[in-house]
């Protein structure tokens, strides 16, 4: 047997799966010799989570639009972040192309143009179904994580949520949120002293800064009501294909803070609603992240942990979380060594810096007989990958550079007129995109205040008149509080079930 057939051999067995699967391309030898050997990977290890990575303009963008497709097709939802504007003509069949025809000649694979059920998703004044959650909803573990708190601070937005507890105040977007910590150090500065202990101004005087911080990268936008329900990403259409939702994020791209919060409150909110999958055969909803980086850009050693945690965590739910970049280091250590499949695109060593990247993803992959990895890495053509997955078992396959297959949507963006068609179809628009202003801590913290006042100036236009009354003391312990309230109870991740839809 010659080193192409053992090579073969050696994918197709590394490869082989009984249950259903996507296929990614046919594997290649060298640069002469593209096999047929087909490099598949088995729906139920795609919630393990994933890689892809390269230099720019090596197909990364490609290379998820044609897994979103191929999971769509198997009537898997898919959730795209779409940071640079190029995944929309997924609503669109690919036009075709002599290059394209000869691609797929080349791995054995037809070609068939196709479009996809889209959903165009914003979180900021976009057109597109309207992502929010209400303040309420994160809790005060996630949000102190976000606006990277001290062990004080926390305690203090912790007491602020067993208030709004306790009084049955609606805490719904930011401009609530800054009126109880305002009133804690103003006008309720006695009542909350009683009840929880004091609060120091300087502390709120901190977080309000960094909630006025929050509000300059457009949270205002992303924090009120209706709140997204997350099942509304796990829709299938009348054909039994998936829904693609694509959140278009091209203008929030230098606004990491509002992105990372963003991403936290939704994994947040799919952990606490999902239920247990155990050992499915397929997933449930599956996450594309484009330029991942943004993620971990400004993240604090406490935000990092968070994201650590939801990550090992979220695949009992039966989702799939993949990261794309430009290089795998962008991606910190504890979360990359959870990811199960790796797609690698070429990478470019200008530098010294380019080449020790370089060694070090190389280190991250399987060994393999038939490649010198570090050499392989930097001569990829576009729309080739190494790629390294999990079998039915969970063990990781055999190293495949890859000849991957073409997109059958188009590989453009929709033009204006098509956009406004796919947003004007949409059944969720008119569900999520009307803004509510309902009364909140906000409005009844403003009516308390000037009831206050114009009772002092009664009593004060009547000052014969003399009242005395006994006061006992509710002051407890603000820690037992707060350990014993429904706010703590919400849970380590922070999310309130939405029960004032």
């Amino acid at each position: 047997m010659d080193t192409k057939d053992q090579f073969i051999q050696h994918i197709e067995e590394g490869y082989s799966t009984k249950g259903d699967f996507i296929t990614m391309g046919s594997a290649i030898l060298n640069e002469e010799t593209i096999t047929n050997a087909f490099v598949k990977i088995p729906l139920k290890t795609l919630n393990r989570h994933g890689l892809i990575a390269g230099a720019t303009g090596t197909g990364k963008t490609k290379t998820l639009q044609v897994i979103a497709e191929n999971l769509s097709e198997k009537g898997i939802p898919v959730l795209l972040m779409d940071l640079k504007g190029d995944l929309s003509g997924l609503a669109q069949p690919s036009p075709g192309h002599a290059k394209i025809e000869e691609r797929h000649a080349k791995i054995g694979l037809p070609f068939t143009a196709k479009s996809f059920p889209v959903e165009i998703l914003s979180l900021s004044e976009q057109e597109g179904v309207k992502l929010r959650a209400t303040v309420s909803e994160f809790g005060p573990i996630l949000l102190s994580r976000i606006l990277n708190l001290s062990v004080t601070q926390e305690g203090i937005v912790a007491v602020v949520f067993k208030y709004c507890d306790d009084n049955h105040f609606p805490l719904l977007d930011l401009k609530d949120f800054k009126k109880v910590l305002q009133y804690a150090t103003g006008e309720g500065k006695k009542e909350f002293t009683d009840s929880y202990g004091r609060i120091s101004t300087s502390s709120t005087g901190t977080i309000l800064r960094k909630i006025i911080e929050l509000e300059q990268q457009g949270a205002e936008l992303f924090f009120g009501e209706k709140s997204f329900d997350v099942e509304d990403l796990t829709r299938i259409d009348e054909k039994g294909m998936g829904y693609i939702n694509i959140l278009r994020l091209t203008d929030i791209q230098d606004r990491p803070k509002l992105f990372s919060t963003f991403m936290l409150s939704l994994l947040a909110e799919i952990y606490a609603t999902f239920p247990e999958q155990g050992d499915s055969d397929r997933p449930e909803l599956v996450l594309f992240i484009d330029e991942a980086h943004l993620i971990f850009k400004e993240a604090s050693k406490a935000l990092l942990d968070q994201i650590e945690s939801i990550v090992k965590l979220i695949r009992s739910k039966g989702i799939g979380l993949y990261f794309v970049t430009q290089n795998p280091t962008d991606v910190p250590d504890a979360v990359l060594s959870q990811l199960g499949l790796k797609v690698q695109h070429a990478l470019r060593a200008f530098t010294a810096k380019d080449r020790k990247a370089i060694k070090l993803t190389a280190e991250n992959y399987p060994i393999s007989e038939y490649y010198d990895t570090k050499e392989v890495l930097t001569s990829l053509g576009i729309g080739e990958a190494l790629i390294s997955a999990l079998d039915e078992k969970g063990r990781p396959t055999p190293l495949a550079a890859t000849m991957l297959r073409a997109p059958m949507s188009r590989m453009d963006v929709l033009t204006e007129q098509e956009l406004k068609a796919v947003i004007g179809g949409s059944k969720l628009v008119s569900k999520y995109n009307e803004t509510i202003d309902r009364e909140s801590a906000y409005e009844i913290l403003n009516e308390k205040i000037d009831r206050a006042e114009k009772m002092a100036e009664r009593e004060k236009d009547s000052p014969s008149r003399k009242t005395t009354s006994r006061r006992t003391s509710t002051r407890q312990n603000p820690v037992i509080k707060v350990l014993t309230s429904a706010t703590f109870i919400r849970g380590v991740l922070g999310v309130l079930k939405k029960v004032m839809r």
